[in-house]
């Protein structure tokens, strides 16, 4: 008989336990996959058909689907119980309607119990190396962050909207591990990359990526409804020291030291934004509510796990 959960009619078995959707399953997700408990239904949607036969070999059900057409995506609707939104937004403008397409489609045949939402510290914006709780203003500078903004109100009005919904929004700052392609800073020392004089130099934030996979697959269980946590390691540095101790970690030279006045002349604007803005993250919520406990509590205990 159709209900107001499912107002298309009762679900086969075999859609009555766990299932989790898993909207952009790249490595992070991948590793999600990996933390998840058994027996648990994993999909994931991709907009490349040459990712099925390598996500059906991991035991995950390949989903093609774009999230700038909504029409591809009805398909989802009422699959899931539980969510992870780990898909960036469109590389310009100052919102970001992927994420309001995968959420109008989530809504329409019941909505999941959990969505989990990877979002990134930058919506802080600068804070000038101030500690940084959950409860602080937004203050987004960059339109990459702005996207972020304009994503996380659609999850939280989700939230909202839908009671039996408990959206999470995770901030995440750098991620690295020494298994992930770019995820250290060796290459960028090997280039001799400049940073910043210890006088114009800004804190930087960090989580590995096998301690973010679990924070994922935590908060998806474990998240309170509408609730936002940062996802950073216990490190409180520096970036200029952070690229310091890699250099010494992997016997390198360290970095040259510029003044910022030098470095908008040497580094890309990307690399600018980030040395733009400083702030330490505060994860004691992570800790508390999620009841995460970080395998590599630090940046150095995360650089050598490979090694």
């Amino acid at each position: 008989m159709p209900s107001n959960q499912f107002p298309l009619g009762a679900l086969p078995a075999r859609f009555r336990r766990e299932r989790v959707l898993v909207v952009g399953c790249g490595d992070v997700g991948l590793r999600a996959v990996a933390c998840l408990p058994h027996p648990v239904r994993v999909l994931a949607l991709t907009t490349s058909p040459e990712r099925v036969p390598a996500l059906r070999a991991q035991g995950i059900t390949a989903l093609c689907g774009n999230l700038d057409a909504r029409a591809s995506l009805y398909r989802l609707a009422g699959l899931a119980t539980r969510v992870l939104h780990l898909a960036p937004p469109p590389g310009e403008g100052r919102d970001d309607p992927r994420t309001r397409n995968l959420l109008r489609v989530l809504q329409l045949r019941g909505a999941p119990r959990a969505l989990v939402y990877g979002s990134t510290s930058g919506v802080y914006g600068d804070c000038q190396g101030e500690l940084v709780r959950e409860t602080r203003a937004l203050a987004a500078t960059t339109p990459r962050a702005q996207r972020r903004v304009d994503a996380e109100a659609a999850v939280r009005l989700l939230g909202r909207r839908a009671s039996r919904v408990r959206s999470s929004i995770l901030r995440i700052p750098g991620i690295y591990a020494p298994d992930r392609e770019g995820g250290t800073p060796e290459t960028r020392l090997r280039k001799g990359t400049p940073v910043l004089q210890a006088a114009d130099d800004v804190f930087t934030n960090h989580i590995h990526a096998n301690d973010l996979a679990r924070a994922c697959v935590q908060a998806l269980w474990r998240g309170r409804p509408q609730r936002i946590y940062n996802v950073n390691d216990d490190t409180d540095m520096r970036m200029g020291d952070y690229f310091d101790l890699a250099a010494d970690l992997y016997g390198l030279p360290r970095p040259p030291r510029v003044p910022r006045s030098a470095a908008q002349g040497q580094l890309s604007l990307m690399l600018l934004s980030f040395m733009s803005e400083s702030r330490r993250l505060d994860n004691t919520r992570m800790k508390t509510e999620l009841r995460l406990r970080l395998r590599y509590p630090t940046v150095a205990t995360g650089l050598l796990s490979n090694k």
